[in-house]
């Protein structure tokens, strides 16, 4: 079916009331969408979707009645005024009238509006005077900007005239107030995706770089210069013919993204969500062949969204340049190339980057000159044509660029503003092959909230952080960095510390092979060579330690500072660990990983002070936490006696684990509990919250005696409440008393929000285990993003000592999984002392210490036993989150 004979099937629609035929017409335009798709251009599509929309409301308001009603008009506004319309996109109307409208008239539109609705089209409407829709236009920019692109459908063409010469009038918004406002907004809705177009589920509309960008260019134009034609921005001197002819094509390019992805969710979808790829991938002629073919997609996206953020830059700063600034311009010299223009650094002739060599030459000035805000628009536009011009080969592989690098990197203040030029410009990807591998580079996991370069810019700007005399977060990264003798060693760690992903293999120790080629060729020295090459090679290990290990087991911090081997690559370690995490995403750094970080940290760095001698570490944190502990209780007036009673059946780790204020917590409720709760029933159990006893977050204390299935129903009740496990230490006393320690975070990493919140928790787990049975019934479900990624389950066992076996497990962090976990384990008579929960993104990766009925290690023929009903558990979830 063709555009022509949708727009007859509308027009020979005979009454208003056949709602089935109105219906039926839709559908056809919705299966010509479709099957026109990738054969017929996008930007017929768009257009001719509006088209189809405009014959049919026209032949609607003529059915009833309504083109016969003086002083009334029916206007397209916002993207369909434009005559633009994607697949499911809002359709906006202004009915607009000379003056207040008759009852009867009111009924009739309200009956057009109510059959809008009722044939399913996506309306936004208002119905109003000129009069009130110019006194909305100037007390709301989102009212003005719709009208910029308002047009006459059908109705009182002088009405509508009317309307358009007072909107454009002196006493309507100014131009220059309208720009700002824009430009106001523009900076918010950009702050909303964290200042960067690199998301891993971008919205191809609102994301920096995206088709709102492009349409704030032409709301500007339109209501500044009256210009309804991007082209003719080119005679206004701020387009040049191959930017104008660019932009459009990035336009064209988004808007089949769009498309496509409206035509995969089957609604007004702007958000390219994980679930959604592969199919906009398929659409997009991008094959079938999974990940492969998503990455291709959003490779060129990214690319594409950049191009459209630095023309969208360079025209929205003249426009603010031209329309605020009137004229004037405070200008600086800074050397016989630059000059700041009211603090915007600009060239002072044609061609300033001659040469690669130039590039970096520029970004010495911008790091010189602390005073840069941003680049104008002559700057931006040379180095974008630059860029091309010398893209046949990579700077590195010039020696003049590779001194220049170097110095660059070793300037104290080139991280701060003149890197971002170098990452946000694509100067980086063009000095080095390998960065250029990872621009847009996907991460195909809930984990990331951003593609790799992206990351990686991220983490340096989080090591430069710690340089500023403004860095009050985190003062001990302050103090290592302040005193490096050769900050570059951080730096280059941190740009190649991900640089070889996506390449198969351990990115980890690819990256070291780069890095130390890197260099090799800028002629750093073997020692800083290999200590780079040993920080990338090891950027992983201590997040590792810190949250999959017992950091409290000697053996453990021996293990980890022996591969440390000195206090230097502990400082650097540590500083690049704090960098990575907090540049995975936003909600991933908390109180508690901080907490664990700072632990090993600090264990480590008294284990090299005593040549890893770490028993005696460790037996002086016994000693030290015992004293300080009973200070505590010494001032709460508990009984010594009974102090020393209950001391006396724990062992000396449980001392090492807890600091002192939780030792003395532990100490007085168990007391406490012994003696009330206990005393009336021996085989209840003291359940108590407390959101200060620990620094990371909610503990949640159990004691009294064991009970199968204990930590099965604790675990499954804490995620039924949406909150998470991070780490349980279960210590069973000499007498066969059980002693829970459970950290608990909100499911977003976050303390839990309210003493309401925990007391809540506190009670239902409380209502649980006075219950007769061992299973708690977990309605939580599966979350959306999470359905569409595949995480296989892996089992691992590593036999620590003669009383112990750690089990590592990796799965889909689904609700319900530690629940049936701890149901294994009862089921094979393993006994859990000490589990530490890590969720990385959609995956468990979990560390699980136990020992069989005896107190000793599994036997092979019980980690085969236990591996199989773990899986077979699992498999049952999986079931129970598909249904």
């Amino acid at each position: 079916m063709s555009l022509e004979r949708l727009i007859e099937q509308a027009e020979d629609i005979t009454s208003a009331q056949d709602i089935a035929g109105i219906k039926q017409c839709i559908a056809n335009s919705y299966q010509w969408l479709a099957s026109s798709f990738g054969s017929v251009a996008v930007s017929q599509l768009v257009l001719g979707r509006a088209k189809f929309i405009d014959a049919l409301l026209s032949h609607i308001w003529q059915l009833m009645n309504l083109d016969t009603v003086p002083g009334l008009a029916l206007c397209p506004v916002g993207g369909y005024g434009r005559g633009h319309l994607q697949p499911y996109s809002d359709i906006d109307l202004l009915i607009v009238s000379k003056k207040p409208l008759d009852k009867p008239t009111q009924e009739k539109i309200g009956q057009f509006i109510t059959l809008l609705w009722d044939i399913k089209l996506d309306v936004g409407q208002s119905v109003r005077t000129v009069k009130e829709t110019l006194q909305l236009a100037k007390e709301d920019i989102t009212i003005a900007t719709n009208l910029v692109e308002s047009r006459l459908l059908i109705g009182d063409q002088a009405v509508f005239e009317e309307l358009w010469e007072k909107l454009n009038s002196k006493k309507a918004v100014s131009s220059k107030d309208f720009f700002k406002a824009k430009y106001d907004e523009q900076k918010a809705r950009h702050a909303k995706f964290n200042g960067t177009a690199y998301n891993l589920e971008p919205n191809i509309k609102e994301n920096p770089g995206g088709l709102r960008d492009i349409q704030s260019i032409g709301w500007v134009a339109k209501k500044h210069f009256k210009e309804y034609d991007g082209f003719n921005l080119v005679g206004h001197g701020y387009f040049t013919e191959e930017e104008h002819g660019e932009l459009i094509a990035c336009r064209m390019h988004l808007w089949k993204m769009r498309f496509a992805l409206h035509l995969t969710a089957g609604r007004s979808e702007n958000r390219l969500l994980f679930d959604y790829q592969p199919d906009v991938a398929k659409r997009m002629g991008y094959g079938a062949d999974g990940k492969s073919s998503v990455e291709k997609m959003m490779r060129d996206f990214f690319r594409i969204i950049r191009r459209v953020s630095e023309l969208n830059k360079m025209l929205l700063q003249r426009f603010k340049y031209d329309m605020l600034n009137q004229g004037i311009k405070h200008e600086m010299p800074v050397d016989e190339k630059f000059q700041l223009t009211d603090g915007m650094i600009s060239p002072l002739s044609q061609n300033v980057f001659d040469t690669p060599e130039a590039i970096l030459d520029f970004l010495k000035v911008v790091a010189d000159t602390p005073s840069v805000e941003g680049l104008d628009t002559d700057t931006i536009r040379q180095l974008r044509n630059a860029r091309r011009r010398f893209e046949n080969s990579y700077y590195v592989e010039r020696p003049a660029c590779r001194e220049r690098l170097m110095a660059l990197f070793r300037h104290p203040h080139f991280f701060d503003f003149a890197w971002d030029i170098m990452h946000e410009y694509g100067i980086i990807e063009s000095y080095l092959p390998e960065w250029d591998n990872i621009v847009g580079m996907m991460q195909f996991d809930l984990f990331h909230a951003y593609t790799v370069d992206e990351h990686t810019h991220r983490v340096v700007k989080n090591v430069n952080h710690y340089f500023q005399p403004e860095n009050i977060e985190f003062p001990r990264c302050g103090r290592i960095v302040r005193h490096l003798d050769k900050p570059e060693i951080i730096y280059i760690a941190a740009v190649f510390h991900d640089i070889a992903k996506g390449r198969g293999g351990d990115h980890s120790e690819l990256g070291a092979v780069d890095v130390a080629k890197f260099g090799n060729q800028h002629g750093l020295s073997e020692a800083d060579t290999g200590l780079i090459t040993w920080l990338v090679e090891n950027h992983l290990l201590m997040s590792v330690v810190a949250q999959r290990r017992d950091i409290y087991d000697p053996d453990v911090i021996n293990e980890f500072a022996t591969v440390v081997r000195s206090h230097t690559h502990l400082n650097l370690l540590y500083v690049l660990t704090l960098a990575d995490i907090r540049a995975t995403n936003d909600n991933l750094w908390n109180d508690w990983k901080s907490s664990l970080l700072r632990e090993l940290y600090l264990m480590t760095q008294k284990a090299l002070d005593n040549g890893l001698q770490c028993q005696v570490t460790m037996d002086e944190r016994v000693k030290e936490h015992k004293q300080t502990a009973k200070l505590i209780l010494d001032a709460q007036g508990i009984s010594e006696e009974k102090v020393k009673t209950l001391w006396h059946r724990l062992e000396d780790d449980y001392f090492a684990r807890f600091k002192p204020a939780q030792i003395a917590w532990h100490t007085k409720e168990i007391l406490e509990g012994t003696s009330t709760v206990l005393q009336d029933n021996p085989d209840a159990l003291v359940v108590k919250a407390n959101d200060n006893s620990a620094k990371g977050g909610t503990e949640i204390l159990i004691y009294g005696r064991d009970r199968k299935a204990l930590f099965a129903q604790v675990a499954s009740v804490i995620d039924s409440r949406n909150c998470s496990i991070h780490d349980a230490h279960v210590t069973v006393t000499r007498d066969g008393y059980v002693f829970d320690s459970i950290l608990v975070l909100e499911n977003d990493g976050s303390r839990l929000n309210s003493e309401n919140r925990t007391r809540s928790l506190e009670q239902a787990i409380v209502e649980q285990l006075a219950k007769p049975g061992r299973s708690h019934d977990n309605k939580r479900k599966l979350p959306r993003q999470m359905r569409q990624l595949d995480v296989p389950t892996k089992v691992r066992f590593f036999t620590l000592n003669e009383d112990s076996t750690l089990i590592e497990l990796e799965a889909l962090d689904a609700p319900g999984i530690l629940a049936k976990i701890g149901h294994a384990f009862v089921d094979e008579q393993a006994v859990l002392k000490l589990a530490k929960i890590a969720t990385i993104g959609e995956r468990a990766e979990d560390i699980f210490i136990v020992s069989n009925d005896a107190g000793k290690a599994l036997t092979h023929e019980q980690q085969v036993s236990l591996k199989k009903r773990i899986l077979f558990k699992l498999d049952q979830l999986e079931d129970i989150n598909i249904s």
